[in-house]
């Protein structure tokens, strides 16, 4: 049976970090607190009269090497500004074997049994699934000061990219105690002004934010 994994609503603090080196300082900075490391791949689909992007809508298949082993996710009307993201998100629990069947065969996604995608099929008014790519990350989690980081390393097909996140609640807050941990071990970071998804549909990396 699957289940929710997450609220509807997703608040992220989201933190650019410019290259490698500063990726690394982060979790050399970060490992007495390391919790675990998720090596995740990540499959998109829009339908095929891209019923999806047209309403600022993306859906999801995550295949990662730790629980769940599988999730799929309908995002919606993303709004990113000043390193705090809000979004629309619901999220689901999938078999991985019926993940890994409509990530070979999107047609598959229009009869497997999910709520999340009979969602997509009745809100959308999708009529097939087409497959867009995606993207892998190493997301190393983080138990720091009551706060759960996640710092990624996400690798498109052009380029990598390095970014902190967090959710919370309260995101200028958190943001601000992140920004005084970066700036007292002089890390040099950046507000993300783009989403991963949004990375990979524009098929470059971002300029120097």
């Amino acid at each position: 049976m699957s289940h929710i994994l997450k609220p509807l609503m997703e608040v992220e603090v989201k933190l650019r970090l410019p290259d490698a080196a500063a990726h690394r300082q982060v979790t050399t900075l970060l490992a007495p607190f390391h919790v675990s490391t998720h090596r995740q791949e990540n499959l998109f689909f829009d339908g095929s009269k891209a019923e999806l992007s047209a309403r600022r809508a993306a859906l999801r298949l995550r295949f990662s090497d730790r629980a769940p082993l599988c999730a799929v996710t309908l995002k919606a009307r993303a709004v990113l500004v000043d390193g705090v993201s809000r979004v629309e998100e619901d999220e689901e629990e999938l078999d991985h074997s019926i993940g890994r069947a409509c990530a070979d065969q999107p047609d598959k996604l229009m009869s497997a049994e999910s709520r999340v995608f009979s969602r997509v099929r009745e809100e959308f008014g999708v009529l097939g699934f087409v497959g867009l790519g995606g993207f892998r990350n190493v997301r190393d989690v983080y138990d720091w000061k009551g706060l759960k980081l996640e710092v990624d390393e996400t690798k498109y097909e052009f380029g990598t990219c390095y970014e902190i996140e967090c959710e919370s609640a309260d995101p200028e807050g958190v943001k601000e105690v992140l920004e005084g941990f970066l700036k007292e071990n002089g890390v040099q970071y950046s507000y993300s002004e783009t989403s991963k998804f949004a990375i990979f549909r524009a098929g470059k990396l971002p300029l120097s934010e």
